[in-house]
Parts: C-alpha cells; structure tokens; sequence
C-alpha cells in the first residue's frame, strides 16, 4: 500500500483505500486539513535541491541540465509553496457556512437554511511536464484546503521528477491522503477512467478531450487547465519598447514551454520593422547567446523540439518570412532563439496548433475590429494580453473577445494571483483552481434547509384534499410583479 501504482490495479488498490479512509473519516476539521498541506510545503521545502536537479536533468543537456536550477526553484517550488501556504492560512475562512435566507413565509416562521462547503472525497490530479511539480501541487493545495485526499500522477515526458516525487509522496506522507501513480500513456488512460470523485488534468487540448470522455464513463467532474494561442494584441498607442521588453520576458520563461505563454503578437501594419527591432534587441539583451547559455530553457526532449521545427519548416516552404533573435543553432543542442513567423497564412502548421516553444507568430493590422475578428475565429484562449493606453480601445478587446484570464500592459502576471481563479474556457479548459475558487472548485456546495416547528400548509389549504378554490389560488400568484 506504502508504494507507488504503475498498474491500474494500483491505481484502483490506492483509490479504495482512499475513499474507504474518506467514509470513515467523517468531517475533516481546519487543523487536519492545515497539517495535510503543511506536511506538503515541509517535503517541498526538504527536498528543494534534489527536485530542482530532477527537473534539471529531465530538461537535460550538460551538466547544468537542460533548465536552470533557480528557474525550477521560482517556478515550481516556489509557485507550488505559494498556493500551499495560501490554503493553509485562508481555509478556515473559506470553511464558514454560506447562511441564505429561506423562502417566504418560511423565512418569518424560524426557518434557516445554509450552504454548506463539503468535501468531495479523492481527487486525481494528472500534472504536465512544463510545469511537473506546479502542476501536480497547486491543484493539490486547493483539494486538501477543501478536505479531499488526492493522488497524483506526474507526466512521464519527465521521468526523473515523476520518480521522485513518488518517493518522496510515498516517503513522506499517508497513502491515504496523498498517493502517487506513475507510468506511460496507458497508465494514464487507466488512472483517467478511474472512478475518482473530482479529476484535474492539465496539459494539450487534444488529450484534454481524451480525458474528458474517459471521465464521463463514471460521472466524474473535470478541471481542464488546457491551452491554445494566447494572443498578445500592441494597441497603436502602446509603448514599443517596454511593450517588447515584456513580451521578450515572457517569451523566454521556460523555452515558451508555458500554457500561457503567447502565441500570436498582433502589431500595427507601421510598426512592423520597429517591432521585430525591438523585440530582437529586447531578447539578445537576456539572452546573449543561445548554445551553452544556462539561463535559456531547452525544449524538454527532441521530439517536441522536432515538432516546433517542423511548423517552421512549413511556413518557410510556404514562402513566410522568418526572423530569429540569434544566429540559427547548429543543432548541438535542443536550445533555440525565438524564431519570429511573419504574417503566415492561416492553414499554415504554425497557425493551427499551439507553438510551446520558440517561435511567435506576427501578424500586422489595420483596426483594431480585425484583431477581434481574428481571435474570434479559434477556439477560446487560455490567455489574452494588451498594451496600450486607450481605454475605449482596451475596453473593445474586453468586451468583444473571451479568455481564460487576461493581463493589460504585461504578460502571464494574472496567473500568479493567489486571490483570483486560474482556468480556461471552451478550447482553453473548465474549472478553475488558485485560492478560495480553486476551495469551490473541489467543494461540494451542500444546501442545508432546516423547517420550523410549526407548519402552516394545512392550514392554509395548500394539502389534499384540495378544496374547490385551491386551482383559483394558484393562478391568482401567477403575475408579473
């Protein structure tokens, strides 16, 4: 039981244990739930180093691996002990009773009714390798903040973190509250079909789906923290060099390996030539070099990295012009400077699937309403970004486009906030996770009406047998007011 499952008998061996446990358990109190996360955040925090090498070395390349150790820190220990410790400190209030006011004339006879947050019970958590660790513990904090026990699954893009982890998980911390599956795909497909109380998966549209349907086959709720082409839209107005700056920032965070990171730069038909100025000086001032530079992220292993080159091969054979930040790599290793994609027609490769990687597609405008329409014709985006200062303008783009979230002025800042949901919609996902909407999220939202002593409805001619006027005094409610 103490082991890890990398079969789905294990899988089902964990998740009876865990429901069994939950049954018996009864109500789970705030100081259960805060000593659940704080042995998480002690192992996170115990085995920093050992899990930023993991990741380190999934990342590969060198001995310094194929991604910085102070990234993985900031991004997933870090980000990961942020949700954490914000459960932990916020739960007891999200635990409060929603009290609601009975209906009439119950309200004024002593009735009382509440809603009651309740959990649910396991909570299969499927991680990605972007973001292996974030994307197991985030959601995680939210499940046990809400009283649930949970099982993890990381992604096996990432071998040597998703081992790790289940040794530690299994080290560290009760099978009964927080287990770990490992494996292929067909585990993962098993562990999906599984008849878990609540299921979250992050990771491509295209298996989101394939998660989805499997959870159908026993009911099962679904958090979708999915992805698409995030766009990022320069108003006319909107600073060229801060704007590229930024945006060079962002592109570069983990190799563009990020759900949020952005796809698709719109500019004004003038600005073009400044822009790719910009934006190329903006990403050699962080990146000087590409080969051997340790603070650039690589593409996690060759066949995503063959899968981002080959929608630049595409759009070169389709005669769109391709400008790169650096020198074009010899292909020593598997890091790459972004590759700027200019105006690629829209049945292109590059413009029908997500990049996650080095590359960014630049398309030129005239108004702003064919920006709009633009974005409008693809499926919903996990994420949507404006610079500029017209407020009217800005206004229109919230207006008449729909995202996940939206950040003004930077990029992947609204991700961050503990305080406010994270999640997609439509092609982007469902559900949320971050902070107290992440606790409703794995909350079963539990109406509680309590009658009171006296009833009335006898009395008042609403019980069998009917009298002759009741039918009149229905329909006499029946109004407009």
């Amino acid at each position: 039981m103490a082991a890890a499952a990398t079969t789905p008998a294990g899988i089902q061996t964990l998740l009876d244990a865990q429901q069994q446990a939950f049954n018996r358990e009864g109500a789970v109190s705030a100081d259960t739930r805060k000593a659940r996360i704080q042995q998480v955040i002690d192992l996170l925090v115990d085995h920093c180093d050992a899990l930023a090498d993991a990741m380190g070395r999934d990342f590969g390349e060198g001995a310094d691996g194929g991604r910085p150790r102070a990234f993985s820190i900031m991004n997933d220990i870090l980000g990961s002990l942020g949700s954490l410790k914000h459960a932990r400190d916020h739960l007891e209030a999200w635990m409060a009773p929603d009290q609601r006011t009975p209906f009439p004339p119950y309200d004024q006879l002593g009735g009382e009714a509440q809603v009651l947050h309740q959990p649910k019970g396991s909570v299969g958590i499927i991680g990605t390798w972007n973001a292996p660790l974030f994307t197991l513990f985030s959601p995680l904090a939210c499940a046990l903040g809400a009283g649930n026990r949970a099982i993890l699954k990381p992604s096996e893009v990432v071998p040597e973190t998703a081992a790790l982890v289940a040794e530690l998980v299994t080290t560290h911390l009760d099978p009964e509250v927080v287990a770990v599956a490992t494996g292929d795909a067909e585990i993962g497909a098993a562990f999906a079909g599984s008849a878990f109380d609540h299921l979250v998966f992050t990771g491509s549209t295209a298996v989101g789906r394939k998660i989805m349907q499997a959870a159908a086959q026993n009911l099962v709720p679904v958090t979708l923290e999915l992805g698409g082409k995030s766009p990022v839209i320069l108003g006319k107005d909107a600073d060229v060099a801060e704007s590229c700056r930024r945006l060079a920032i962002a592109k570069g965070t983990n190799g563009g390996q990020i759900c949020i990171s952005p796809d698709i730069l719109y500019v004004p038909e003038a600005a073009l030539e400044q822009v790719i100025s910009e934006f190329t000086q903006q990403f050699r001032a962080l990146y000087p070099s590409v080969e051997g530079n340790p603070d650039l992220v690589a593409a996690v292993n060759a066949s995503h990295l063959a899968r981002v080159e080959a929608c630049l091969d595409d759009a070169r054979e389709r005669g769109v012009r391709l400008v790169s930040t650096h020198p074009e790599s010899t292909g020593a290793t598997r890091k790459r400077p972004v590759r700027l994609v200019i105006n690629p027609p829209a049945e292109s490769r590059i413009m029908q699937e997500e990049i996650f990687g080095s590359a960014l597609i630049v398309k030129t405008y005239s108004a702003i309403e064919d920006v709009i329409a633009d974005i409008q014709s693809r499926s919903r985006p996990l994420a949507l970004y404006y610079f500029g200062q017209d407020r009217a303008e800005e206004q229109k783009v919230l207006s008449h486009t729909l995202s996940g979230g939206v950040t003004l002025n930077d990029i992947m800042m609204h991700a961050a906030m503990h305080e406010a949901p994270f999640g997609g919609v439509g092609g982007s996902g469902m559900g949320h996770y971050h902070g107290y909407e992440g606790f409703l999220e794995f909350s079963h939202a539990r109406t509680v009406f309590r009658a009171p002593e006296y009833d009335p409805r006898g009395e008042w001619g609403m019980l069998p047998p009917h009298h002759d006027q009741f039918e009149a005094m229905m329909r006499a409610q029946v109004t407009r007011d």
